[in-house]
């Protein structure tokens, strides 16, 4: 390949970035403008899980403002997440064989599954016992009157990491597919696996609660296993196939 190739291939590839760059970040303008028309109806879904008899409250002038902001801006997020993905895979996908694009169909939709279960796991298992720890320990030394700002960072930082942790196994099992990760090297790193798995609870966590850390925890550690075992039936799948050829 020549200079002047090489020159229009990077050119090409940069023209084709640009353009999915510009429809997702149109895609997520569009979302985030249809949850601030919503953003009453999620700030009631965020506040659910927090204890009844804790009252929120903005301190400075413009911490509403901005906790809105935050709000419509993760839940855009979320809301493109499939999109945001497919556009991804798009630009990946010209290096892709034919088989590996038809793979990449294939797991689209459990990718948008996937998140949407971690968000949901998130939402109705981790955050009701995380803000009832955090909002109740200590109240009978002093009233714990939580920042709104605070509690939704807390909340919604936990829910779109959730919900990415949530999306291992599909890409996992995409890349055993395509010959990528074999499983026998997840099998061996399992023990370093458990060990990430409860650094990264005590990272995404925002407390020293150990009973919230392993409610992090050990979704992951679950969350990888599943991740060998459909690992080595898409191998086990793949042998069958060159075999049949």
């Amino acid at each position: 390949m020549s200079d002047n190739e090489k020159k229009l291939s990077i050119l090409g590839h940069i023209g084709e970035l640009r353009k999915r760059l510009i429809r997702s970040v149109i895609a997520l303008v569009i979302t985030c403008v249809i949850s601030f028309i919503f953003y009453h109806q999620i700030f009631d879904i965020l506040i659910a899980p927090a204890p009844p008899d804790i009252a929120l409250q903005a301190i400075d002038m413009t911490e509403m403002i901005g906790t809105i902001m935050r709000v419509c801006l993760v839940s855009g997020v979320i809301l493109t997440m499939p999109y945001l993905t497919y556009e991804l895979i798009m630009f990946v996908s010209p290096a892709l064989t034919r088989r590996e694009k038809k793979y990449v169909y294939l797991i689209l939709p459990w990718i948008a599954l996937m998140f949407a279960g971690g968000v949901t796991f998130g939402y109705f298992i981790i955050i009701p016992r995380m803000t009832d720890f955090l909002l109740t320990f200590g109240g009978d030394i002093a009233a714990i009157m939580p920042r709104i700002g605070s509690y939704i960072n807390v909340v919604t930082r936990m829910l779109l990491l959730v919900g990415l942790v949530f999306e291992l196994p599909v890409l996992t099992t995409f890349l055993a597919r395509i010959g990528v990760l074999p499983p026998k090297w997840l099998s061996d790193k399992r023990r370093i696996a458990i060990i990430l798995s409860f650094i990264l609870a005590a990272i995404i966590t925002p407390t020293i609660d150990p009973i919230s850390q392993s409610l992090v925890a050990l979704p992951l550690i679950v969350l990888y296993e599943m991740s060998i075992w459909l690992a080595k039936l898409v191998y086990r799948n793949k042998g069958q196939e060159v075999d049949a050829a």
